[in-house]
């Protein structure tokens, strides 16, 4: 049956609503395993209640998450209410792993989570006379193999078979959970640290031999992907039925967006709708990437980085706006944990800033409008910069303006200073040229970092707007001038509307939009710019900050990975002042882990060579345009009366 279906009276079979938390515990032995288990009330007879390989979509209900979590079925059971009402108790086993599973582990019972389900396709009927086969000889025809987390559904499914009828095989890390419901003719366990069962992994006791010798000739297994890819392999090997249940990121979970799709032998297929569970022979695993070793007890990784001749402690940098000149926070978090510091952006002469409401939160962030209020660059250098100084990171001295000019003259007085660097925004309007930023053309952007450069021997990082349609022209254009680093990116130009005025949020209408949300698309831009840059002869690069929804030291390791040489962290910091420790630490244990001895090891180590687009030439210059036009307007035709 198809459970997107609707009953004889149009009305949904899936439960969408809140269940409480009935029962919620940390599984015994297991840091990170929690026992979940929720009572749902259909409102009709005909909703369906889970069956085996089944899952649901779980939410906290005062969740900080977009999407709902899939969780499969551990074990369920049905009864008729006092009301005569249809209920349906639901037990699963969580593994803690990201934000989501994180909410749902640490709920208080009676909290609402949000529930949509069963969905997806349930374990395929064992063969009745392998069942038995098995029972009448006491040698079970039937293996079913669970490791970690993935014993939950499979213990599911074997809860449904008659006792004694199959072999159970559980592997785990450490210990043993979930097999109170398994009634095995054998039970073998591997634990990783020998603390239970068999000292080893899946293999030791799941091997050729065994399962030839036990004559298998059906297998069911749910697991981490390096076992499920052991298990379909051995299966393949020996003639011998598999089905295995696969998990994937999910969106809506019910097969519409497309967005679980996995590779087969038959094409791409919903891992939401046509799976979870799949003939093996169809699957497809790709080959695991060989794994780093850790670095020993004795080596520490190395996080300093050097960007236009100035060392870096750490690769972590307060971003210009949002640290002020370094003083504020320092009632709050160690100032001396950040790499760097960048100013407060200073302008050439005084500024008030913008009137009116100057902040909002969004989904996502927030939206600001600030206005550029500072002091003017003389007041700073004067009363300012010899506090930045005196904090301990590299200072950063972020010089905007809205003429050629007050650039000039502001990069003059700042030549003169002990600051180690000028961070150059030119995402600020040019006012001489109808208010467009000065990084918004490739042309705009070379006049005015050429004319900076003239002017200044401090190293110079051009700070670079998203708003602009190709960044990539831009920075090379920027490092043809003299820049010696370009950092990336400023906030993206918004709208909020105040819907009880029925007017604009923000007096200039446009503001600033910042905070996670704006992750993925920096670092696509700092990706497609350092890529730009690697076209370049060595000796013409330059290292690349990157900038934009930062928030831990995951989102700084994919800016390095993508080739940046540094990140700096803006919001952040408003919500949690010790962003910068935890970064950092973060980054050292990660490296530790993985083996990487400093930040040149990994820095850079996603770009892959990619095809140039049909429009541009070996080279990657765009080639004219017009006789590709020409020959696509030759062959559309307008459409007939």
């Amino acid at each position: 049956m198809d459970l997107a279906e609707i009953d004889e009276n149009g009305k949904p079979l899936l439960y969408f609503g809140d269940a409480p938390v009935e029962k919620l515990e940390l599984v015994k032995g297991q840091p990170n395993v929690y026992f979940l288990q929720l009572t749902i009330t259909l409102e009709r007879q005909t909703q369906v209640s889970p069956k085996a390989g089944q899952f649901y979509l779980l939410k906290s209900k005062k969740s900080n998450v977009n999407y709902n979590r899939p969780i499969s079925v551990y074990h369920s059971e049905d009864r008729i209410n006092a009301d005569g009402k249809k209920e349906v108790t639901v037990q699963f086993m969580i593994l803690e792993k990201g934000e989501g599973t994180k909410e749902l582990c640490h709920m208080n019972k009676g909290e609402l989570i949000t529930v949509i389900g069963p969905l997806g396709n349930i374990w395929p009927e064992a063969d009745k006379s392998l069942i038995d086969e098995g029972l009448s000889s006491g040698r079970p025809k039937i293996a079913i193999v669970g490791g970690g987390i993935g014993v939950a559904p499979v213990a599911n499914f074997a809860s449904t078979l008659p006792e004694g009828s199959y072999d159970f095989y559980a592997s785990f890390k450490s210990g043993s959970y979930g097999l109170e419901n398994v009634k095995a003719k054998n039970l073998l366990i591997t634990t990783d640290d020998g603390s239970q069962g068999i000292h080893g992994m899946l293999p030791q006791a799941f091997s050729k031999e065994a399962v030839q010798n036990a004559g298998y000739k059906v297998i069911y297994a749910c697991g981490p992907t390096p076992a499920l890819a052991y298990v379909k392999g051995l299966a393949e090997e020996l003639g011998i039925q598999s089905w295995i249940s696969m998990e994937h990121r999910m969106l809506c979970g019910l097969g519409a967006c497309l967005g679980c799709t996995i590779d087969t032998k038959d094409g791409l297929k919903r891992c939401c709708k046509d799976g979870p569970v799949f003939d093996g022979k169809i699957l497809q695993f790709p080959k695991p990437a060989p794994r780093r070793q850790p670095l020993s007890k004795e080596v520490e990784p190395d996080l300093s980085v050097d960007i236009a001749g100035v060392h870096f402690k750490n690769p972590v940098i307060a971003s210009a706006g949002t640290f002020a000149f370094g003083q504020n926070f320092r009632g709050v978090s160690d100032v001396k944990a950040w790499g760097g510091i960048a100013s407060k952006g200073v302008t050439y002469e005084p500024r008030i800033g913008n009137k009116g409401e100057r902040s909002l939160e969004v989904a996502g962030g927030n939206m600001n409008s600030i206005g550029l209020q500072n002091p003017g660059v003389h007041t700073f250098v004067k009363e300012l910069l010899p506090g930045m100084l005196g904090l301990g990171p590299v200072v950063i001295a972020n010089l905007a303006g809205s003429d050629i000019e007050s650039y000039v003259e502001g990069a003059k007085i700042l030549d003169k200073t002990d600051c180690d660097m000028i961070e150059l925004n030119i995402s600020c309007p040019n006012v001489k040229a109808a208010g467009l930023a000065w990084g918004l053309s490739a042309e705009t952007a070379y006049y005015c970092v050429s004319s900076v450069r003239v002017v200044t021997k401090k190293p110079l990082m051009v700070k670079l707007s998203p708003n602009a349609p190709d960044n990539r022209p831009i920075a090379l254009a920027c490092i043809k001038a003299g820049a010696d680093a370009i950092s990336l990116i400023n906030m993206v130009h918004g709208v909020a509307i105040d819907i009880d005025q029925g007017k604009p949020f923000f007096n200039n209408v446009h503001a600033g939009y910042s905070g996670p949300g704006l992750k993925p698309l920096a670092l696509r831009i700092a990706y497609d710019v350092i890529e730009e840059i690697n076209k370049l002869p060595e000796e013409q690069r330059v290292p690349v900050v990157g900038i934009g929804g930062i928030c831990n030291w995951k989102d700084a390791v994919e800016f390095i990975m993508a080739g940046c040489a540094a990140v700096e962290i803006g919001q952040a910091k408003f919500t949690n002042p010790d962003v910068a420790i935890d970064v950092v630490e973060g980054m050292k244990k990660f490296m530790k882990e993985r083996g990487y001895k400093n930040l040149s090891e990994m820095r850079g180590i996603a770009q892959m060579k990619r095809p140039n687009p049909a429009h541009t030439d070996e080279k990657g210059h765009y080639q004219d345009l017009k006789d590709m036009i020409l020959k696509d307007k030759a062959i559309i035709k307008k459409p007939e009366n």
